[in-house]
């Protein structure tokens, strides 16, 4: 009895109040500066503020008035062209140069850092060199000039149409080390007995990367689109480093807008309006980042089962054993996965891909 009290008295529950002690300042600051702006700003959107907060409620005149505006239409138009180009630009560049590099070439880490070093610069160095060298009287054009190449134009950066592709270039220049960094490390986890299966059924290695290996990385394709896509979202700093918006406003943003017309015009209204649908932009790729990756073992089950009927039709039965045993044990034991899979064998895509 006395030693059923001694280990009673010795046990001592765990205290569950401690951990939420010590995140709950973290916690609250988050709430009030990060939150609870977002709320003032959304408020503020609804308000008939202008050089001063106003909160004389409008409802949403001020949105209104925004898809009104010429000046914020452009800058949806280029937020779309920039969007579509950079993000296209740095996963097509990024891939290629991963590949190149997954050939265990010479000098591999020295390539490794040159590519991925334009990602450690500041976006403003970034802007600034890239107005330098694109600078029609100091920059490319300049110095072919000066080496007798005197019908050579390259002014793009002072043309109202082609300024935007000038911030296409420079955003793609830092962002496609990067990717590259992504894809390597995705390519480098594939297991080669799958390569060197495929190789002695006499398949050729670009088509090995285009129908087994790439299509097994979509997972990582996936998670690097949704960072490039945050990336074009907030290229703010990287435009008012090379253009500032202009000629003009040829090469506003939603995120130069929104500075301009709250700093600079004295239209915090707008400005407001302007943020409230770039930060909805930005919830929105985010929930998709979060369904992609807690559903990537179902998109990892669908892609090896395709790349298996696919290796079958093009490379033989020894290919298609080695993509069966790359699956992952983990996603072909969870409950749900043969529901997944099984639908798909009457797919168009599968059926295809079986032998006839």
């Amino acid at each position: 009895m006395t030693e059923a009290t001694n280990m009673s008295s010795a046990y001592r529950p765990p205290v569950y109040w401690l951990p939420r002690l010590v995140v709950a300042p973290g916690f609250v600051v988050s709430l009030l500066f990060i939150y609870g702006l977002m709320v003032w700003n959304g408020y503020l959107s609804l308000s008939a503020s202008r050089i001063l907060p106003n909160y004389e409620f409008v409802g949403l005149q001020q949105y209104q008035a925004l898809w009104a505006s010429d000046r914020f239409r452009v800058a949806m138009t280029n937020m779309g062209l920039f969007g579509l180009l950079f993000i296209g630009g740095s996963m097509a560049i990024g891939v290629l140069l991963a590949v190149l590099l997954d050939q265990k070439i010479r000098a591999e880490g020295v390539l490794r850092t040159i590519y991925l070093y334009p990602m450690a610069i500041s976006m403003i160095v970034t802007g600034t060199a890239w107005k330098w060298i694109l600078n029609p009287g100091l920059g490319i054009e300049h110095l072919l000039h000066q080496w007798g190449f005197t019908g050579f134009q390259f002014d793009w950066l002072v043309q109202q149409d082609k300024a935007i592709y000038c911030v296409v270039m420079a955003g793609i220049w830092q962002s496609a080390g990067f990717v590259m960094a992504l894809f390597l490390a995705g390519l480098r986890g594939m297991d080669e007995s799958i390569i060197q299966a495929a190789q002695v059924d006499g398949a050729s290695l670009p088509r090995i990367y285009w129908r087994i290996i790439l299509p097994s990385l979509r997972p990582v394709f996936f998670s690097t689109l949704m960072v490039v896509a945050h990336l074009a979202i907030k290229r703010f700093d990287l435009v008012m480093a090379l253009t500032a918006g202009g000629p003009g406003y040829a090469t506003d943003l939603p995120a130069t807008f929104m500075y301009a017309m709250a700093f600079t015009r004295g239209q915090i209204n707008q400005g407001a309006a302007s943020a409230t649908l770039i930060c909805s932009s930005g919830r929105r790729i985010s929930a998709r980042s979060w369904r992609v990756g807690s559903s990537n073992w179902v998109i990892n089950s669908i892609v090896t089962m395709i790349t298996s009927v696919t290796c079958r039709r093009h490379y033989g039965n020894a290919v298609l054993t080695k993509a069966r045993a790359w699956m992952p044990l983990r996603l072909a034991a969870r409950p749900g996965v043969q529901s997944v899979l099984d639908p798909l064998a009457g797919h168009r895509i599968v059926r295809e891909a079986l032998p006839q």
